[in-house]
């Protein structure tokens, strides 16, 4: 059966915005079966010889499909729709849109959301040109996706695909600060269009009955 290395116990800060939940809603959405092997973050579970032949630079998540590994959640979830034949067009043109989509999740979103997140957690009373750089890049952004978005209801195709997954949790997770969105109505909306699903509550719900503060 696919085995699932999600977190089990995981700092309070980061607890319900973990990367592991792309791989569980894709699942959930995919209806595929599999069992999840906890690991402790506060304990060092991701710091072994064992761990790291799964996952290279030691992070969650990863997955073992009878003995087929991959870790990288955009690869996960990518390679898990290209298994179940959903979330991802059959066609070579639809395949490229939802790849491309999700690509963009990773990079050209996160990226800036990523950077502005670890500077406001490490920053001092100096750095106040760092921030208004990255929160531009930010703004700049989601300003390009408020505009892609303009007649869209998905992100990549008509329908609701991986990419979808990833470009909502990345705007969920990696957006603490509303103000930062607050000006992209279309982005927003579209952030809770994709959380509105059932199978992500229902995925939510799970992580956060099973998944402890540490």
């Amino acid at each position: 059966m696919l085995k699932v290395y999600g977190f089990s116990k995981v700092n309070a800060g980061a607890r319900g915005h973990t990367r592991d939940l792309r791989v569980l809603w894709a699942l959930e959405e995919l209806q595929l079966p599999f069992e999840i092997a906890g690991m402790d973050h506060p304990a060092h579970d991701l710091n072994t010889e064992a761990y790291r032949r799964l996952s290279p630079f030691e992070q969650i998540p990863a997955i073992d499909d009878d003995g087929l590994v991959v870790s990288e959640s955009a690869a996960i979830v990518l390679y898990l729709a290209r298994k179940a034949g959903r979330l991802i067009p059959g066609d070579l043109a639809g395949e490229a849109q939802v790849t491309r989509w999700c690509f963009a999740a990773m990079n050209s979103i996160e990226m800036p959301l990523l950077a502005l997140m670890v500077l406001d957690w490490t920053a001092d009373s100096s750095c106040g040109k760092h921030r208004e750089f990255l929160a531009g890049w930010v703004d700049m952004r989601l300003g390009n996706l408020e505009r892609w978005l303009a007649d869209r209801e998905f992100i990549a195709t008509g329908e609701f695909t991986v990419a979808d997954i990833l470009m909502a949790h990345v705007l969920s997770s990696g957006i603490k600060d509303e103000s930062l969105i607050a000006p992209y109505p279309g982005v927003a909306a579209y952030r809770d269009r994709c959380l509105a699903r059932p199978a992500w509550k229902r995925t939510f719900k799970a992580y956060c009955e099973r998944v402890e503060a540490g």
